[in-house]
């Protein structure tokens, strides 16, 4: 059984996009920029009984901390957005709902499509 779901994003930008979208609580942290394997451990080790999900940019960098919790967390579920906008922060809410969705978030209504 889980506690929770924890989003993780490259940076405060992309959580401040993301955050009015929820009507569910979900801890989002912050990697601020591509991190270390001890440093993702210290950020992540308080939520392991946590459903793990990541929104990292289409871009080499996010491909990179995709790869890094491949490696080291498995079980995390990597929601992305679409190429033509490439930065989460940049994603319209819109959008960003409806990839949420799709992962079983609980979104407020007026951005359901």
């Amino acid at each position: 059984m889980f506690e929770g779901k924890c989003l993780i994003v490259e940076g405060r930008s992309d959580k401040l996009q993301i955050e009015p979208i929820l009507s569910e609580d979900v801890i989002i942290l912050c990697t601020n920029g591509t991190i270390g394997v001890h440093q993702l451990e210290e950020l992540l080790d308080p939520y392991e009984s946590w459903e793990l999900y990541t929104f990292f940019d289409a871009d080499t960098s996010g491909d990179k901390l995709r790869a890094l919790m491949d490696r080291h967390y498995p079980e995390a579920e990597h929601l992305r957005t679409m190429p033509t906008y490439k930065e989460v922060e940049t994603t319209p809410r819109k959008v960003l709902a409806m990839i949420l969705l799709r992962a079983h978030f609980s979104i407020h209504n007026e951005y359901i499509l």
